[in-house]
């Protein structure tokens, strides 16, 4: 107990003469850097499957990291940047990834990756996700540096590169590489996160071709929604093509046009001959941590088609996608629990199209249609059990309209669950509350970070509270004033916890 009490008070006395001086260091050497250099991270198109782009990001971080004089390392699929501590102190990881979701550039207002900078923020792919806490936590390490203040431990960045589609690089390096003693997850919300609801991914398949039923003068020619599982689809297309006779679309284009849409989505359609081309937009949004934010074009666009399609293939498919994302909330599934503190699942109509092209999960079927569900789901619908749900859903559809509906592929994690007690979690509260003035409550996050797959990691920042996050949007911008306030909340955390002695059990009350 005497050394818990002597560990806290100098926690709190470094703390109370550090961070002035630490502030300091970076407001005159370091905040100069803090725009160009997320602007320059930007440029590096990060997504999935762009290998060039992964090497010139490896390039770009090691003359950073040089300019700043920290050592770099490439450990395979993580880089890490170290600021040196004592010898053999333990390490306070800081953890992000360099990785980026994927873009339509045809739906931004800018380049998504020329880092513009506009009325007070950084716009452009990654910026808030997750390059910008990137280039904040190099900068507050230098600070600390330059501050004077006697460090206690290590601090290493590592930098992943496969957080978006699947998070593999973590499981990569944990085979030859020591996890940080405790890691600080900058891919998140402040004050600090104590709950990460779990991650699944449903999907659906059916034949393209028609059933017995309703019959109609065209057949679908394509379908086509959505980038991402974890991004709310801003559009939705489906092209339709006459087969008897002469093309007569105007009953049918007039019709659609009296349709009422889902507030924030439109209508779109053109006719050239033959074919019909109808298309929906909404907005894009983060899927787990802002999804009352987006317009789900895909949900739209099977409101519209609602008994216009010939039966079966894409209908059924469009049908199920209607039910599915009648709630944000899982209503549409069966899904109507409700936990006090973790509230409602989060449903995300994501994907639809050619199976082989929207389908990751299991052996899609050739030549057919493919549906990708989201849900992001409370400790209490996780796992098997969810899955077994989720199945009989999409069974009592197919008894209830003759669809031929099969359920494919089903991916589930776990939710990340932290004691609101536990002693890290109250220090990173103390710290934010110091840096900021604000008492806000622990955070339940819909988004899954690092900190699932990372041992002794907890997600803190980079995000505020009472503010939509803007990862995965469209035009993703990081407000500068943001960025600045989270950099003085990290600066004051890192003075607390890399300075002071480090938490025995950090996880336990």
């Amino acid at each position: 107990m005497r050394h818990l009490a002597l560990a806290a008070f100098t926690a709190l006395a470094l703390s109370a003469q550090g961070p002035s001086k630490a502030w300091q260091a970076y407001q005159q050497h370091e905040a100069a850097r803090m725009v160009p250099w997320l602007c320059e991270a930007i440029h590096l198109p990060t997504v999935a499957g762009h290998a060039q782009a992964w090497t010139d990001q490896k390039a770009w971080l090691q003359a950073r990291a040089q300019e700043l004089g920290f050592p770099f390392k490439d450990a395979g699929a993580i880089f890490e940047i170290e600021l040196p501590g004592p010898k053999d102190a333990p390490v306070l990881g800081l953890v992000v990834h360099g990785d980026v979701q994927p873009v339509d550039a045809s739906h931004w207002s800018f380049p998504p990756f020329a880092g513009t900078v506009k009325d007070g923020s950084v716009i452009g792919r990654g910026a808030a996700d997750d390059k910008g806490p990137l280039v904040q936590a190099l900068l507050a390490m230098k600070a600390l540096e330059r501050s004077g203040v006697k460090r206690t431990q290590t601090i290493r960045l590592l930098v992943g590169s496969d957080e978006e589609s699947g998070s593999t690089d973590i499981t990569a390096y944990l085979k030859d590489h020591k996890a940080p003693a405790t890691s600080l997850v900058l891919d998140s919300a402040f004050p600090v996160v104590v709950g990460e609801k779990a991650w699944n991914a449903l999907t659906v398949e059916t034949a393209p071709s028609d059933r017995a039923g309703r019959t109609e003068p065209y057949r679908v020619e394509a379908l086509n929604a959505g980038l991402s599982p974890s991004i709310v689809p801003d559009q939705a297309e489906l092209d339709l093509r006459w087969s008897r006779g002469e093309a007569d679309w105007k009953p049918f284009m007039d019709r659609l046009r009296t349709k009422s849409l889902p507030q924030g989505t439109r209508l779109f359609m053109k006719a050239e001959d033959a074919v019909l081309r109808i298309w929906v937009t909404g907005k894009a949004a983060h899927g787990g941590v802002n999804l009352e934010g987006g317009r789900n074009a895909l949900v739209a666009l099977a409101t519209v088609m609602k008994d216009e399609l010939p039966s079966g293939g894409a209908n059924d498919l469009l049908a199920f996608a209607r039910q599915a994302g009648s709630s944000l909330y899982g209503d549409g599934l069966g899904l109507t629990e409700q936990d006090p503190l973790w509230g409602r699942a989060a449903v995300n109509v994501a994907m639809a199209g050619p199976s082989a092209k929207v389908i990751t999960l299991g052996k899609p079927q050739p030549a057919a249609w493919g549906l990708v569900i989201n849900i992001r789901s409370t400790p209490a619908l996780s796992g098997e059990a969810l899955k077994g749900r989720l199945f009989k859903v999409v069974a009592d559809f197919n008894a209830k309209s003759g669809a031929h509906l099969e359920p494919g592929g089903f991916f589930a994690d776990t939710p990340l669950v932290f004691d609101p007690q536990a002693k890290l979690v109250k220090r990173l509260m103390a710290d934010y509350a110091k840096a900021t003035g604000e008492h806000p409550a622990p955070a339940i996050s819909g988004g899954g970070t690092y900190a699932k797959r990372l041992p002794n990691s907890i997600a803190f920042g980079m995000w505020f509270p009472g503010k939509p996050y803007p990862g995965h949007d469209v035009d993703e911008k990081m407000p500068v004033a943001d960025l600045e306030r989270g950099e003085k909340v990290l600066i004051e955390t890192l003075l607390d916890l890399a300075c002071s002695e480090p938490i025995q059990e950090p996880f336990k009350p």
